[in-house]
């Protein structure tokens, strides 16, 4: 192998790192597309994440088990007195559901562990007793907005149980049929709407393992 001397070896090195450099600054001038432009596409992502968002937001798994289960407890709209009160005690423990799950919260420690826990006017209370805390408690404790998108999955979700086919014909049979089949797509459309219009923080139980480090939606 031909041995060449340190000196060019070294110039050589230089001048590599000079033209990369270059090139580097380059790429970056022309990625560079100014404030407007950066502005839109921060809002444009912010959108699109707030609608990623409402598969977590609006109460799909309640209305999925709902679907499935009513049915069975209203003998498909033949209802007797049992099964109305079986479907009334069901209604209930979904709609606790819907609020229970808007108000859980997640935070991961210095080890990257995941916690869970519901949010309580002094923080996060974790499932494991509430012997682990997050660094600032105070970012996560209830707030105004946790009651208003609690409210919104519960609008959801009454609104589509209490209009469901079986149920209409267990408990009021003689509702029109254009208001089963119109007031849901309503009610769902405007709770949508608001749920991306004023997002929610939390990153409670069913939230996706890929959008927790998702810097969007910011806590403070």
């Amino acid at each position: 192998m031909t041995a060449y001397p340190s000196s060019k070896m070294d110039s050589s090195i230089s001048q590599d790192l000079i033209e990369s450099h270059e090139g580097d600054d380059d790429y970056y001038y022309l990625k560079d597309d100014g404030n407007d432009e950066s502005y839109y596409i921060y809002v444009i992502n912010a959108v699109l994440s707030g609608t990623a968002r409402l598969n977590v937001l609006l109460p799909t798994a309640t209305i999925l088990a709902f679907t499935i289960l009513a049915p069975l407890l209203t003998n498909d709209g033949n209802c007797t007195t049992f099964n109305r009160w079986l479907m009334g005690f069901f209604l209930a423990i979904s709609a606790a559901s819907c609020i229970f799950f808007a108000f859980t919260d997640s935070f991961r420690t210095s080890t990257g562990r995941l916690y869970y826990g519901v949010a309580t006017f002094r923080g996060i209370w974790t499932f494991n007793g509430g012997q682990k805390k997050p660094l600032i408690p105070s970012d996560y404790r209830l707030r105004w907005t946790d009651l208003f998108h609690a409210s919104l999955s519960l609008i959801a979700f009454l609104t589509f149980a209490a209009l469901h086919i079986d149920v209409v014909q267990c408990y009021y049979h003689e509702l029109p049929r254009r208001v089963t089949n119109t007031v849901p797509l309503v009610v769902g459309f405007v709770v949508s709407f608001l749920f991306v219009v004023f997002p929610s923080k939390r990153r409670g139980i069913g939230y996706p393992f890929l959008l927790q480090k998702d810097t969007s939606y910011s806590r403070r």
